[in-house]
């Protein structure tokens, strides 16, 4: 069940659907990042997202590697950014948990560079990690 929350809540801030991102959230939750001060409540997550969404022209999320157990799981993410007349990924690490078929807390692991949205992640080695290696590699 996490892991279509997950999903739902990636295809919300796709979409811009600021309700249907805040249904994904615990009324008590917050989103920690390495890249800004912590975002609490559903309401100010939802904003939050679409104000990314919208800084970056459409941008897209995408669960690129899903670990969990129902109350806590690891996500590998993508965003792709329109830049140039191209999709830039961005991607980053996340780990989850959940509480009452929501989410109730991300950290974000990922530095963004507003030079280059390009850089991906950072001092992990993912590549060494079998539980993160994508199907067929």
């Amino acid at each position: 069940m996490s892991e279509e929350v997950v999903r739902a809540y990636f295809a919300a801030c796709s979409r811009g659907d600021v309700a249907g991102v805040a249904a994904s959230f615990c009324p008590d939750a917050v989103v920690y990042d390495t890249n800004h001060r912590p975002v609490r409540g559903p309401a100010a997550i939802a904003a939050f997202f679409a104000e990314v969404r919208e800084r970056r022209s459409g941008a897209t999320w995408h669960v690129d590697t899903f670990v969990g157990d129902g109350r806590a799981a690891a996500i590998e993410w993508t965003m792709l950014v329109p830049r140039d007349g191209r999709a830039v990924a961005v991607r980053g690490s996340e780990h989850y948990e959940f509480a009452d078929g929501r989410i109730r807390q991300i950290r974000q692991y990922w530095t963004h560079r507003p030079d280059d949205p390009g850089v991906g992640l950072r001092d992990y080695p993912y590549e060494e990690d079998a539980r993160f290696a994508a199907p067929g590699r």
